[in-house]
């Protein structure tokens, strides 16, 4: 007889199996370290980011200052040159009634060690007609000047007049009336007290004999560069304003750039620094020799770095240098901060163009 053997039918779906508390507590654990990794991560990344961003703005904001100054560089003697002689040397200059150069040394380029730094001062004419000249005829004064050829379009303008030999300082003044030369007579230019440049007294109010010169200026730009504390400002020495160009600067020099002493030399030769015998001011020979000016500066990061896992910075291994000269840093703990170094180079063409060789 046939055996049969019953058994229980199998379910389609096995019954469910839930995870142990075991399980739950390492999965817990796991969840934790990689979030914590992940925002460990995310920290170091933000400031290496800050970081880079900080020395990356401080570059470009760097260049940025650079090029501006070199763009007032290049425009430097604009109205001072243009004749064959140089013979502002020294420099008369009032602004209203105050008088801001009497008989000082003058160059529309200057550079001045202050310090381990630089102070550079730039002196242009505005107007695009700057450097238009003509010669006296007759005797030119603080008063008027008559001139040999018609100078157009100069009421409210400033004029220098100049010597022709090096020695007498050269005088600015605005011009409030001008005549217009016929065939007989010739254009004179008047320079009534209430002109800008007109108001202040001198020391020494000299005449200039003819042939001296007279130079259209327009307005008069005399811009100075300087640090103040960790900030790079230029301020308007005329007026006594001031902007800040850039922060966190802890070099700024200055280089000129010049021919070699031989006559003849036209190139550029040589670089020197302005506290070196013969160039701490310019005379009508050095002036001739100026091709250049060279301007470095070095800022620092604004975010301090943290230390390594032994305690030691290393940001930087070595101080910031320009030129061979080491920059002396602002802070104690200098390793822990990053060092940008800028150089730019401004061509002196006014001077090279009104000079010649």
């Amino acid at each position: 007889m046939p055996t049969h053997t019953f058994e229980r039918p199998r379910s389609p779906h096995p019954l469910a199996r839930g995870i142990s508390i075991v399980e739950l507590m390492i999965g817990l654990v796991v969840g934790l370290l990689v979030s914590l990794a992940a925002a460990g991560g995310a920290q170091l990344f933000t400031a290496a980011q800050r970081q880079g961003i900080g020395v990356g703005s401080g570059g470009s904001g760097a260049a940025s200052a650079l090029a501006s100054i070199k763009t007032d560089v290049a425009n430097g003697g604009l109205g001072f040159f243009g004749s064959s002689t140089y013979g502002c040397t020294k420099l008369n200059l009032s602004v209203d009634t105050v008088v801001a150069a009497d008989g000082i040394g003058f160059s529309p380029i200057q550079a001045t060690r202050v310090g381990s730094n630089d102070q550079l001062d730039v002196m242009y004419g505005s107007d695009v007609t700057a450097g238009a000249s003509t010669r006296v005829a007759g005797v030119a004064n603080s008063s008027a000047a008559t001139v040999k050829e018609f100078l157009p379009g100069v009421v409210g303008k400033a004029v220098v007049l100049a010597p022709q030999a090096a020695g007498t300082p050269c005088l600015m003044r605005t011009v409030t009336a001008a005549t217009t030369p016929t065939a007989t007579d010739k254009q004179v230019l008047t320079f009534g007290a209430t002109g800008k440049y007109n108001q202040g007294s001198f020391t020494t109010t000299p005449t200039y004999p003819a042939d001296s010169t007279v130079s259209i200026v327009g307005t008069l730009r005399w811009h100075r560069y300087a640090l103040n504390g960790t900030n790079l400002t230029m301020t308007q020495v005329l007026d006594g304003s001031s902007v800040t160009l850039l922060r966190n600067v802890i070099g700024f020099r200055v280089e000129y750039g010049v021919s070699d002493a031989s006559a003849g030399s036209t190139t550029l030769d040589s670089w020197v620094e302005p506290n070196e015998a013969g160039w701490l001011a310019f005379d009508a020979t050095s002036v001739r020799r100026l091709r250049a000016v060279r301007i470095g500066i070095v800022v620092r990061s604004a975010q301090r770095e943290k230390a390594e896992n032994d305690g030691v910075c290393r940001a930087s291994a070595a101080k910031p240098v320009l030129w061979g000269n080491t920059i002396e840093p602002d802070v104690t703990d200098w390793q822990c901060f990053r060092y940008r170094t800028q150089i730019v180079v401004a061509p002196m063409r006014n001077v090279v163009y009104g000079k010649g060789a």
